[in-house]
């Protein structure tokens, strides 16, 4: 056996599970990936199957070694990146959730957020939490799962009794990550940029909010314990006795769009990254103020290292991106998301065809939880390719959304944009980002900066890295992409888009629809 050691990251996503070891260099040495089941009892409503996810993670876990030639023992640390505001609720005696987790596409708490709008609450909740009321996040999912979970679940006879269990601790709250860790530990943890997506947590006091606690009517007796995302005092150990049958480290964890960002290495105020992935998440760290947003952002935390200051970041949460992808496939568009390059090259424009895919509303900067997707500028003519061209079109104008909006809020004009995610594999969409938004796209040679990032949090933590300059000597360029389209001609197609946004708002007349 080697005497090599490594860091492992567990990646937990919307649509699957992937497990990554990484080496010194920051280079992959093993890999596995497995989907799970997108549950849709509702339009709507998405869900997963915690149980499912956790068998999915053991199953990576081990067939990433397997398939490696590395023995468990040989991991140093483990890192753990996870969707973020997917929320669920488990018996602390069974270990076992008492319903599936509520996703954060999911939008069955429109209503709810519609309420706190009305009683003028939006405010309050942007001013302590940096996010917008929207059901995108974990507060209200759990005030539903509270009122709604199947008491039976709960091993007692009567819905009250899941608030009374929770009172106890006898019910957990937690997000994908606390699921995780307790299932990999037997602590109940969370970390600061988990934390802080659930509207229930103050990012400038870093504490669990009584006010918000109140709101939602729910008991802190059953929240985790919210640690940095780096941790020298670790999480926990993996049970040798478990399925590794190793006692390894869990050091580190960070939601995935923060993981991207500290997988870019964006550890100075003004570094920014986009995630292409089911949606798209533009991140800038702001360093240590929480710049609050007047353009439609997200002021959130971007990480925290043991016995550091926190440091914060803008957002700009973009709902569907690599979904609309999905969709186009769903819909026998195309056969695979590889093709959609050619096709749009295959003909000179979308031919006054725009596509704004609003599917579960719309996020920053716009926050129009009732929009939906639609397709204008549809003629007799329109063919295949141009409806996947304006579609790949549709990210590129959803981050300038976003871009312009960044930049307004912190003032600092981006001369680069470090990008990751799997669409970003796609040359042709990263020459359109960089031409619609007139800025250059980097490409790092490791583009899974999502686990990479989780992996660097962890192994920072027991000193695998010993410091952040040796992680930004990791980061390389694959490719830069320039702008190269006049600029008249970008802000004229950016111009309609703004015009096709407009229809799509306020489509859905019921927060069910």
């Amino acid at each position: 056996m080697s005497n090599e050691t490594y860091v492992g990251a567990v990646d937990q996503g919307t649509t699957g599970t992937r497990f990554m070891v990484f080496d010194h260099s920051g280079q992959v040495v093993a890999n596995a990936y497995e989907k799970h089941e997108q549950i849709y009892p509702e339009p709507g409503w998405v869900e997963h199957d915690p149980m499912e996810i956790w068998e999915n993670t053991k199953t990576v876990v081990t067939r990433a070694l397997e398939d490696a030639g590395v023995e468990a023992d040989q991991l140093e640390a483990l890192g753990i990146t996870n969707q973020r505001e997917t929320t669920l609720l488990w018996d602390a005696d069974t270990g076992r959730p008492i319903h599936n987790a509520i996703v954060w596409q999911d939008r069955r708490t429109t209503d709810r957020v519609e309420e706190l709008e009305e009683a003028g609450k939006v405010e309050e909740i942007r001013e302590k939490t940096g996010l917008e009321a929207d059901a995108y996040f974990s507060a209200t999912k759990a005030e539903w799962l509270l009122e709604n979970a199947d008491p039976i679940k709960t091993q007692r006879a009567r819905p009250a009794d899941i608030h009374e269990r929770a009172a106890d601790g006898d019910i957990l709250f937690g997000t994908i990550d606390t699921w995780l860790i307790y299932n990999l530990t037997g602590n109940h943890i969370t970390e600061v940029t988990n934390a802080s997506r659930t509207m229930l947590y103050n990012i400038r006091d870093l504490e669990w909010d009584d006010e918000l606690l109140d709101e939602f009517d729910v008991p802190r007796e059953m929240l985790p314990e919210v640690r940095p995302s780096s941790d020298e005092d670790l999480y926990g150990h993996t049970d040798p006795d478990g399925f590794l049958e190793a006692e390894i480290p869990v050091a580190g964890a960070l939601g995935d769009q923060q993981a991207a960002l500290f997988g870019q290495t964006c550890f100075d105020e003004g570094d920014a990254k986009n995630t292409y992935g089911t949606g798209s998440f533009f991140l800038m760290n702001t360093g240590n103020d929480a710049v609050a947003s007047d353009h439609g952002l997200l002021t959130t935390i971007g990480f925290q290292r043991s016995g550091e200051p926190v440091q914060y970041a803008l957002e700009g949460s973009i709902f569907v991106t690599g979904a609309a992808i999905e969709w186009l496939e769903d819909v026998d568009l195309i056969e695979n998301a590889a093709e959609t390059a050619e096709l749009a090259r295959s003909v000179d424009s979308t031919d006054g065809v725009y596509v704004v895919p609003a599917f579960t509303g719309l996020g920053a900067p716009h926050w129009d939880q009732r929009a939906r997707g639609t397709i204008l500028g549809m003629t007799r003519g329109t063919r295949r390719e141009h409806i996947v061209r304006a579609t790949l079109e549709s990210i590129a104008y959803q981050t300038r959304d976003v871009a312009e909006a960044m930049e307004a809020d912190s003032g600092i004009d981006m001369a680069t944009l470090r990008v990751d995610g799997g669409a970003v594999k796609n040359n042709y969409l990263c020459q359109l980002q960089a031409d619609i938004i007139d800025t250059d796209i980097a490409r790092p040679e490791v583009d899974e900066t999502t686990a990479l990032g989780s992996a660097y949090a962890a192994g920072l933590a027991v000193d695998y890295w010993e410091s952040v300059d040796e992680l930004r000597d990791n980061w390389q360029v694959d490719r830069e992409f320039e702008p190269d389209m006049d600029r008249s001609k970008a802000d004229e197609m950016y111009g309609r888009w703004g015009d096709a946004v407009e229809r799509a708002k306020g489509w859905a007349q019921d927060g069910g629809e």
